[in-house]
């Protein structure tokens, strides 16, 4: 019998360190799906001895295409949720638990693992990057959001099951965001977590965000939805006037 939450990583040459986070996870949930989006350094061979479903894309789709077949394999597999993480390492698979407790203390939510702990060790441009995302985001979805960029979080299974949600790579996870707010009514929770940055003494990949390039895309992906909404100006005070909410148990 199945466990009733999956954990979906979507990997893109993460051959450094995706058999160190799958095992980390496995620590702490047994079900563990890896898309292996077209990857071209042997990133799905370094999980061949574990019991983790291993689905490959033959050539790169983008991350958005590896979240929809990972969501759609644990929602014909009947999931409850799903928890995803990066396979680069940056996210501590030591806060599954923490992640599946706030789910289960905020039904039918959202909830992100909001990189609020040590926000001075992220680089610069990343931190103005987040905090831009965050604004949008929030006003396109209707309400505020810690972290809006986090790629850790569970969703419930009813998000899992949303079609038709537009947006490729990271465009696709802010609209996530905002298609669950907007069709459903899941809002989002967040959680402070711990987050691992590149460095000398924690080698990891290059980040597939590019802050320019991307931000701009999710910008103007996020400015039609908001002008698509209607009432712009009045619904940016309302979303405004609201603080994110941050699970103070978590």
């Amino acid at each position: 019998m199945l466990e009733p939450h999956a954990v979906v990583i979507p990997a893109l040459n993460e051959a450094l360190r995706i058999r160190e986070v799958v095992e980390q996870t496995l620590r702490h949930c047994p079900w563990v799906i890896v898309v292996d989006d077209g990857s071209e350094d042997g990133t799905a061979q370094c999980l061949q001895d574990l019991p983790v479903t291993v689905l490959r894309h033959p050539y790169r789709r983008g991350k958005g295409a590896a979240l929809r077949t990972g969501f759609a394999e644990a929602h014909a597999r009947g999931a409850y949720g799903v928890i995803t993480l990066d396979g680069d390492g940056q996210h501590d698979p030591s806060d599954l638990p923490r992640l599946l407790a706030a789910a289960a203390r905020h039904p039918d939510r959202i909830v992100i693992g909001a990189r609020l702990r040590h926000r001075a060790a992220a680089p610069t441009h990343r931190r103005l990057a987040n905090a831009f995302g965050d604004w949008g985001v929030a006003w396109a979805a209707g309400h505020r959001i810690a972290d809006t960029q986090s790629g850790q979080r569970y969703y419930p299974a009813a998000v899992l099951a949303l079609e038709d949600v537009p947006g490729e790579d990271f465009v696709f996870e802010a609209q996530l965001l905002i298609s669950a707010a907007r069709r459903l009514g899941v809002r989002c929770v967040s959680i402070p977590v711990e987050t691992r940055y590149r460095g000398a003494d924690y080698p990891m990949r290059r980040s597939h965000f590019r802050p320019l390039h991307d931000l701009y895309r999710i910008t103007s992906h996020v400015v039609r939805q908001v002008v698509a909404h209607g009432d712009v100006w009045n619904e940016y005070r309302r979303v405004r006037a609201q603080a994110p909410v941050i699970d103070a148990e978590a």
